[in-house]
């Protein structure tokens, strides 16, 4: 099967990119634009180091073939910055210091983005589930907890 040509659009930018069908979009994003934010983790869907949004959703790009996301608004970690300033999440993992070695922290701060995009005031609990999708095996979690929950405290539940 030969190369198909799609067009990406990846943190407000269009990308036409020509793949073949069983690429995923993980390779894309760190192949082909050079977006190595997403990382790769265990390749199966299960670590969630390689979570990006897709329309505002996270979702795990080492198990989302590229061609089903043509055209879709495609989030990855370095387009959640607005002009430079750190979106309310990034910064309260920074300020937190909920990142450790940061190989979790990209799938972990966009897991956190859109959780609290459906849930602005959430309880401790509520983001430990939201977060349990995604390993991190420096933390302990309790950081990351309190970021999150810090964040939501910033504009209407850490949106820009």
């Amino acid at each position: 099967m030969g190369d198909r040509s799609i067009k990406l659009i990846v943190n407000g930018y269009s990308y036409n990119v020509s793949v073949p069908a069983e690429t995923t979009l993980l390779e894309v994003l760190r192949e082909e634009l050079q977006l190595t934010g997403t990382k790769f983790g265990c390749d199966t869907g299960e670590c969630g180091a390689c979570t990006v949004l897709i329309d505002g959703r996270p979702f795990r790009s080492c198990m989302t073939l590229a061609v089903e996301v043509e055209g879709k608004r495609i989030t990855t970690i370095e387009g959640l910055a607005n002009g430079g300033e750190l979106h309310p999440v990034q910064k309260k993992f920074v300020e937190l210091q909920a990142i450790q070695c940061g190989f979790c922290s990209p799938g972990m701060i966009l897991t956190a983005v859109a959780f609290l995009g459906e849930n602005p005031k959430p309880t401790r609990q509520e983001v430990r589930r939201a977060i349990s999708g995604n390993i991190c095996r420096c933390t302990g979690y309790q950081k990351i907890v309190e970021a999150v929950i810090a964040a939501s405290k910033i504009n209407g539940g850490g949106r820009k």
